[in-house]
């Protein structure tokens, strides 16, 4: 089944990477949008599928990576070492916050995370004299045809995706991975064997923010605008996790099946409800946590009418 999950993502990759050549602007860019979505979720997958930490901070990183990059494009670094950059900041920002926020569990450590994001928007906000505040930052752009920048970005958003399922593979098969998975079944009983949680944890956190903020950058070098509300966004850094835990959390194959879905389902059918996207983002929560709490992956029909079942007696002997 792994062989038949790693040669499916493949042949999806792939047929991401030919859109271009077939498809118009629009297919191509919501192929962008799932890229980087992919690259995220899999970024996030080291802390919260393999450790199980609920983290809500990617939209932190993201937002900090597209601010970092797009400070030092307009300084006049090239757009490669502007990512490189912004790569490096958001990964010494994670290893502090990181120092701190571990010692939290639970839901502490979950409200600690999103309130990263408010704090971040609101720095950022506030450092008008760099950020360019409420009014956004203008970035250069590529002065190419539409059909070829919306190709250079979807194959470098594939890149990204593709090394961040690398660095999972890589993490999984480790004793990081290993440590990581025991800190999720019980961290207490791990210690005690010798496994060293804070430092496992904190090697953790830094790795799901890394390519956030390679991803950041290269999102805000594309668009050529960013501002705080939109870097910052709450809704993102929920999406993430959603995306995770409906393809299968600690996963090698959850995260891609995870968030390509989530984004097709969203212009499919969201995109025409737009008044009801949140209402409908939380539904699909309540969804996931209380019938496929394996994700789709884990996906079992008895199970599921087992829980329904379940949840209905509980209901009626109240």
């Amino acid at each position: 089944m792994a062989r038949v999950g790693y040669l499916l993502l493949a042949v999806w990759f792939v047929v991401l990477a030919v859109m271009p050549f077939y498809a118009e602007n629009y297919i191509v860019r919501i192929c962008i949008v799932i890229a980087m979505y992919s690259a995220l979720a899999y970024s996030w997958n080291v802390i919260g599928g393999f450790a199980g930490y609920p983290s809500f901070s990617t939209a932190a990183f993201f937002g900090l990576g597209a601010y970092i990059g797009g400070i030092a494009q307009n300084a006049g670094l090239s757009m490669p070492l502007a990512w490189l950059l912004a790569t490096l900041g958001v990964g010494l920002f994670a290893f502090g916050l990181g120092s701190i926020l571990l010692r939290l569990r639970g839901h502490y450590f979950a409200i600690g995370s999103i309130v990263v994001v408010e704090v971040c928007r609101l720095v950022i906000s506030a450092w008008s004299d760099v950020t360019g505040g409420g009014s956004g930052l203008n970035i250069p752009i590529l002065r190419w045809a539409p059909e070829e920048v919306l190709a250079f970005f979807l194959w470098v958003m594939l890149g990204l995706f593709a090394l961040s399922f690398i660095m999972n593979w890589l993490v999984a098969g480790r004793p990081l991975g290993f440590g990581l998975r025991c800190i999720r079944q019980n961290e207490e009983a791990a210690a005690m064997v010798g496994i060293n949680t804070s430092g496992y944890k904190l090697a953790g956190f830094v790795l799901s923010a890394l390519l956030c903020g390679t991803v950041g950058a290269a999102y805000a070098s594309w668009v050529g605008y960013i501002d705080p509300s939109e870097s910052f966004n709450i809704i993102m850094t929920l999406k993430v996790p959603v995306m995770v835990m409906l393809g299968g959390a600690g996963t090698l194959i959850g995260p891609a099946l995870g968030a390509g879905g989530f984004i097709i389902l969203e212009e499919l059918f969201w995109s025409s409800y737009l008044n009801w996207n949140r209402a409908m983002l939380g539904g699909m929560i309540v969804i996931l946590i209380f019938f496929l709490p394996g994700g789709l992956l884990n996906f079992s029909l008895r199970k599921l009418l087992g829980r329904v079942n379940a949840l209905f007696a509980a209901g009626g002997g109240r």
